[in-house]
């Protein structure tokens, strides 16, 4: 017989409150951990108001042409990330082209959350590189530069009636960020604290209750993962969530989730903060295994209990080869994939 999943504060209004969850689950029943109270499903998709402006549609399964953030609502979606560039070429990921796409989301009811590059085009590991107007500029004027950048963007979105959830200091940011003065290496992560600080005190400025996220890619690497924790809790460092990029391939995709399943759990109980996984995908032409990808991901997130926030996609809405990129979870008639199928 298949056992029935319990809950404590099921066995509570059973009568069974003089039983741990240890007897609980000794006595046939299954206790379950504390979901959060919302797990995130997201959707990066700040590509797709410059896609939509070269000529770029998006289709339901019946081919009716349908507004992007509309279809992902429908597909489970509750939550959409923003990347946000300083003076970028063109003006994408700017403050304007932010809240234009972060009102879309909210007009479907969905959260925001927002990732600070703090650059004028991408950071990532191999680049941190400043905005050409702070290249110049000394540590305590970057403290500053952050923060009234910070404060500026979510000012602007709040004034103009949108609220964020999630704030990431930072893109990936494994060796730091604005390189070279807030680059993290071996022992030395006091400048980063100092940048990482200043903008954790904007985001609360402007939204208090506004999650703080931190986030390195490749969320297998264990190693990393405590090298950098360890640097920002020894210097410091204020912050809610740890944020992790996974990008497994259909050949390891078993192997890599069951590490980042390690380190999640690992990551929980060593700085006692909760995790998101702010990235992921696959290749568009394997989306079977995407959404057997996804569907793990979200089950070992979900083990976590509360302190499991949310998978996050990135960009599936890229058509097939958009900007060279090809792991979004679009066909090139515009329909999306599986792959979302277990959000």
């Amino acid at each position: 017989m298949k056992k029935r999943l319990w809950t404590r504060r099921e066995a509570l209004k059973t009568g069974l409150k003089g039983l741990t969850v240890g007897a609980v689950a000794a006595s046939g029943l299954v206790a379950m951990p504390a979901l959060a109270a919302t797990l995130v499903k997201g959707a990066d998709v700040s590509w797709v108001s410059q896609e939509e402006s070269s000529g770029y549609s998006f289709y339901n399964s019946a081919g009716t042409k349908t507004d992007p953030f509309k279809l992902l609502k429908d597909l489970g979606v509750n939550t959409i990330r923003l990347r946000v560039w300083v003076n970028p070429s063109g003006g994408w990921c700017d403050g304007a082209d932010t809240l234009y796409k972060a009102k879309r989301a909210v007009a479907q009811g969905q959260k925001i959350m927002l990732t600070f590059h703090y650059s004028d085009s991408w950071a990532d590991p191999g680049k941190q590189n400043p905005p050409s107007a702070w290249a110049s500029h000394s540590l305590s004027q970057l403290v500053t530069d952050v923060y009234s950048h910070t404060q500026g963007i979510l000012s602007y979105l709040k004034t103009n009636g949108v609220t964020v959830d999630y704030v990431q200091v930072g893109n990936e940011i494994n060796s730091g960020m604005l390189w070279p003065t807030g680059k993290a290496s071996g022992s030395s992560f006091s400048n980063l604290v100092q940048l990482i600080n200043s903008g954790y005190d904007a985001t609360k400025a402007v939204f208090p209750s506004a999650k703080v996220v931190l986030h390195l890619s490749n969320g297998y690497d264990n190693s990393l993962f405590r090298w950098f924790f360890d640097g920002m809790k020894s210097n410091g460092a204020k912050y809610d969530v740890i944020g992790m990029s996974h990008y497994p391939t259909s050949s390891n995709w078993s192997t890599l989730n069951a590490q980042l399943s390690t380190n999640m759990s690992d990551m929980v109980s060593r700085y006692g903060k909760p995790v998101i996984i702010a990235e992921t995908g696959m290749d568009w032409q394997q989306a079977t295994a995407s959404k057997a990808m996804l569907s793990d991901v979200l089950t070992r997130v979900s083990a976590l209990g509360s302190n499991g926030l949310g998978v996050l996609y990135w960009e599936p809405q890229a058509y097939p080869g958009w900007q060279g990129y090809t792991w979004g979870a679009l066909d090139g008639s515009g329909r999306f994939t599986s792959a979302l199928d277990p959000f």
